[in-house]
């Protein structure tokens, strides 16, 4: 006798803040990740499901989704991983405002990049000799080991700082902020320490580790944060803020 097929029980977030779940039973595949869950009720269910994804392979962080509870990249997450039980929850990913369905709007996160200074500011031009950066450095080391974000929103999404204060940057505004402050080859350290010492800014993290356990590129913005600290305080003995 054929052996008969294994379903996944899957409610997915409809609508917007005022919305609801919806059940779907979808069939359970090999190596199937919960981004192929939702395509597939896209494509064969609901074509009116709003969603977002773009590589599919881990990249661009578009994906991300809160499954079963915890915000996730839901084109690396395996259904194996996270529903034994054949029971998923997709929900939009948390403290951002939901657009429909499961896509959030993300201006508000981009927003607080621009507040906390997240753009280089070149001290040199185009006619300047290359600058020459010790990769070796304890600063250019500060900095390396930040780099790497791509702009998820699965740390902020993550926080419950954000979720309490809304105004506050968040881990990956200020993530950014510290690998500025940390180039040499960037001029307004001092105007980026001001604006992350605010009631809004570093000091209002309580380091609760959540932004570092659930970053999908293995990165530490508790650790940049603390960075953030021990410069404007320096900065602020010195006089300089």
């Amino acid at each position: 006798m054929p052996r008969p097929e294994q379903l996944l029980h899957t409610r997915v977030w409809r609508g917007g803040t005022d919305g609801q779940f919806q059940s779907y039973d979808v069939p359970r595949q090999e190596s199937q990740t919960v981004l192929d869950v939702v395509t597939w009720i896209q494509r064969r269910v609901d074509p009116s499901l709003a969603y977002r994804f773009a590589c599919r392979v881990g990249m661009c962080g578009s994906c991300a989704m809160t499954v079963n509870g915890l915000p996730r990249w839901t084109c690396r997450t395996h259904v194996a991983r996270v529903a034994p039980d054949d029971r998923l929850e997709i929900a939009p990913l948390a403290n951002l405002p939901i657009v429909r369905d499961l896509v959030v709007d993300m201006r508000e996160f981009f927003d607080k990049w621009r507040e906390a200074k997240g753009q280089f500011v070149p001290t040199a031009t185009r006619h300047d000799p290359i600058a020459r950066v010790c990769p070796d450095s304890p600063a250019r080391r500060a900095a390396d080991a930040a780099i790497q974000c791509i702009g998820c929103a699965v740390c902020y999404a993550s926080c419950d700082v954000v979720a309490w204060n809304p105004k506050y940057l968040g881990p990956a505004a200020l993530n950014r902020a510290w690998t500025l402050v940390r180039d040499e080859r960037d001029g307004e350290r001092r105007q980026r320490l001001s604006a992350v010492v605010g009631d809004a800014g570093c000091h209002a993290c309580h380091t609760h580790t959540l932004c570092t356990e659930r970053c999908p590129m293995h990165l530490s913005p508790t650790t940049s944060i603390a960075g953030l600290k021990r410069a404007a305080a320096i900065a602020a003995l010195r006089g300089e803020l």
